[in-house]
């Protein structure tokens, strides 16, 4: 451990981050040798080299950004939507579709102590937990066609263990547990914004999850894309956990996707309010992207078609398919990572846990929609958020817990 012990104290001064083991001599051996093993398997150049590039401005030129065209699920008469939707009822009949959920995150914004997918909803009549509510819904499928479509549910190693504790409690809710797979994310240091990674206890280092973009590379690195082609999977739905009104299995967006040639596809709300903070679909050098609100003005928002239709308003909902193909692509390459501002609780020169009352620290995460600059065309079906979209972020913006109970009651006329 002595050898161990000068190798991390290099690595420490080289990068100016000795406070990491100031509380050392105050451990057991245990904890001793845990957190030397978790300092030699940070890559601080790599944290450092984020931190610094995070802090030049980025700049996006006019003539850099151009619309991407799509199309509106409302358009589509009966006829259209059934012609489309048997593509898709075809593809899943065979056995070659699977779902994707992302659910890495814990119910902090929701002051709850948890993975965010064990929250439960108190209904008039029913209590549901967000993955009872996604179980359900790919149950559906399920029985509608008579297959059972493989699930699989990317956690973190933050909340993999209660996840898989979670389901079992519950007997995964009728779900075939062989047809349900779980793989875990990456992790990156958080960092506080004087470029210090920070403790969380006197023994480990905070860490977080690095974001939803992770899901390829945690796909190969886990064995799940492997297990995907070997079971001929053609396509994959991705979504987050917190929408509660989220279709993994829909027939029609499927079925346009294949029809269409495409290999990617998004599923789109309208923006109502010109200058809402949400990013939008757009083309940069003309492939497919996210266009960052920072970079959104008035003229920009209120631009148009000829036929009046706006140019610069499909936000995204977390709501992707993919092809097999498109995503062994992207699990071979590297993602970029954004910054994002944390309040993050830490331990203080005193070893005391200090709880901040402001944003203190910056976390790097990649994103799932900066795979699509990677090709150049993709499916983006914008649909009615009544329908399909009831996010659960916190309580205190317009994506709470009792608007999404509400839409989830319309929707399914559970007060009837």
């Amino acid at each position: 451990m002595i050898n161990k012990l000068q190798k991390v104290n290099d690595i420490l001064e080289k990068y100016n981050q000795e406070h990491l083991i100031q509380f050392y001599d105050e451990l057991d051996d245990t904890q001793k040798e845990n957190l030397l093993n978790q300092i030699l398997s940070i890559d601080f150049e790599k944290i450092f080299t984020l931190y610094d590039n995070s802090m030049k401005t980025e700049y996006i030129l006019s003539n850099e950004v151009s619309p991407l065209e799509y199309f509106v699920k409302d358009n589509f008469s009966a006829e259209d939507i059934k012609f489309y939707s048997s593509f898709g009822e075809d593809l899943i009949k065979s056995g070659s579709f699977a779902v994707v959920t992302m659910a890495g995150g814990q119910g902090t914004r929701l002051g709850y102590k948890g993975p965010k997918g064990t929250y439960i909803l108190s209904f008039e009549n029913t209590k549901k937990s967000l993955f009872q509510i996604m179980c359900e819904d790919i149950k559906r499928a399920n029985e509608k066609f008579n297959v059972t479509i493989p699930w699989y549910i990317m956690t973190s190693d933050e909340n993999d263990a209660k996840t898989k504790a979670f389901f079992e409690k519950n007997n995964f809710w009728g779900y075939p547990k062989e047809s349900v797979k779980f793989f875990t994310q990456g992790k990156l240091p958080i960092i506080s914004v004087d470029k210090k990674l920070i403790l969380q206890d006197i023994f480990s280092i905070k860490e977080g999850s690095n974001g939803n973009g992770d899901v390829f590379s945690a796909m190969k690195k886990h064995g799940i894309l492997d297990e995907m082609k070997e079971n001929n999977i053609k396509w994959v739905s991705f979504g987050g956990i917190d929408n509660i009104l989220l279709q993994n299995v829909d027939t029609f967006f499927l079925g346009l996707a294949i029809n269409k040639n495409y290999s990617i596809a998004s599923k789109s709300i309208f923006k109502k309010e010109p200058l809402e903070k949400t990013a939008v679909y757009c083309r940069k050098f003309e492939k497919p992207s996210i266009l960052d609100y920072d970079f959104i003005d008035l003229d920009l928002s209120m631009s148009c078609d000829n036929a009046g239709n706006y140019l610069y308003r499909d936000a995204n909902m977390l709501s992707h398919l993919m092809n097999i193909e498109a995503i062994e692509k992207i699990s071979n390459t590297k993602l970029r990572y954004h910054r994002a501002f944390k309040k993050n609780a830490f331990i203080n020169s005193e070893g005391v846990k200090q709880v901040p009352d402001k944003p203190n620290t910056f976390k790097f995460e990649k994103f799932i929609f900066d795979a699509f600059s990677y090709f150049d065309d993709m499916l983006l079906l914008r649909v009615d958020e009544n329908k399909e979209f009831a996010p659960i972020k916190d309580f205190t913006s317009i994506y709470n817990p009792f608007t999404a109970m509400q839409k989830y009651e319309d929707y399914w006329n559970l007060d009837k």
